[in-house]
């Protein structure tokens, strides 16, 4: 593959802001929204707080935590940010987990013959869905979805299995059928989403390079990504691009907070363990660190934010935590509970389910992008 281009979009990000906004980056983090927390509650009158974070939201919580445990009355954490990983060296993890994830689905795909006519063999659908992305790369589908508007469209699919049905009738559309109305489609619902989202998208530059150090030496970056792209071609370069504004950050970096805590009370932590945004090992550090929590994995999911979707036996373990506090205590294992995951969704028996279907579905979820 030919090298990517020198870094002056991120850098020409990264330096109007500080332009703009250079008063205010200093306090853009995790730690001043920890504060922001401790505020509210005060202002609410509230003695203690019942806290349920999703993905990022994993790490909001384990840092209000340790400024204010004595203030915590329940902390469920579901879908944890490895909290000794923040947050170069996540997204390097974020690349491997999402490439597996991704193979997952196009070996869903493969299991999906019938239904696609992409082969049954899991590798050949793989071959088939990078030859649509060299070739969306020379002449882009509606004149809008080149080879990265591919990758964003199909990275929600590493989030939540329920997009998978989409996804694939997309690609089938286009590599079979020769067909890109589909596709396009499929970036409009999916893929465009995250491109228009430019204010979300400026709040999280600044927290995640405010949050901690990143390497100030762009060959780093190249190397590390050069590195990861022969065993994880999937997201490696998008990725790499979403976060580069972060090696020209104005703002001055701070250390990680040691989220390490033996004042807090019992924690519930949920994880699963396939997770392409919050890699399962991210779960068990944290479950590590605070002392007296809980983990409940959901064994063979690779699905992100997993309570509250479906899952009777996640739920129930959050029903009575919520309720009185309990909190699963295993064997010495990893995990304290570990709950099967749902199946895998089958084909959509119709190409006419609607778009608002597929809308309602996506909207929230993606509070933590690689």
């Amino acid at each position: 593959a030919a090298a990517p281009p020198t870094p002056a979009p991120p850098r020409a990000f990264a330096g109007p802001c500080g332009d703009r906004y250079g008063d205010v980056l200093p306090y853009t983090d995790t730690l001043g929204s920890a504060r922001d927390v401790a505020a509210i509650r005060a202002a609410l009158g509230a003695e203690k707080i019942n806290y349920f974070g999703y993905s990022y939201g994993t790490y909001l919580g384990a840092v209000y935590a340790k400024l204010h445990p004595d203030r915590v009355r329940r902390l469920v954490l579901d879908s944890v940010v490895g909290p000794d990983d923040v947050w170069y060296d996540a997204n390097l993890n974020q690349d491997l987990a999402f490439n597996d994830r991704h193979r997952a689905f196009l070996a869903w795909v493969a299991e999906h013959d019938a239904a696609y006519g992409l082969g049954t063999d899991p590798e050949r659908v793989e071959a088939a869905w990078y030859a649509m992305r060299t070739a969306l790369a020379k002449k882009p589908a509606g004149g809008k979805v080149g080879a990265s508007e591919l990758e964003d469209t199909y990275l929600p699919g590493g989030y939540y299995n329920g997009y998978w049905p989409y996804l694939a009738e997309a690609f089938a559309a286009y590599a079979v059928d020769d067909d890109a109305g589909p596709l396009v489609e499929a970036y409009e619902d999916f893929g465009a989403l995250d491109a228009a989202g430019d204010n979300g998208y400026s709040v999280y530059t600044a927290v995640q390079c405010r949050d901690a150090s990143w390497p100030r030496d762009w060959d780093e970056w190249r190397d590390d990504s050069w590195g990861l792209y022969g065993k994880a071609p999937f997201m490696v370069w998008n990725n790499t691009w979403y976060n580069a504004p972060c090696a020209f950050w104005p703002a001055r970096s701070r250390q990680p907070v040691d989220v390490a805590n033996r004042e807090l009370p019992p924690a519930l932590l949920f994880q699963a363990t396939g997770d392409a945004a919050t890699p399962y090992e991210g779960g068990v550090a944290a479950h590590r660190l605070l002392r007296g929590s809980g983990l409940v994995v959901e064994d063979g999911s690779g699905n992100h934010g997993i309570t509250l979707s479906g899952n009777a036996c996640l739920d129930e373990h959050l029903a009575a935590y919520l309720a009185d506090g309990t909190v699963p205590r295993g064997d010495g294992g990893t995990a304290d509970a570990v709950c099967p995951a749902l199946p895998d969704p089958e084909p959509l028996q119709s190409k006419a389910a609607s778009t608002s279907s597929r809308g309602s579905a996506l909207h929230g979820l993606l509070g933590f992008r690689g």
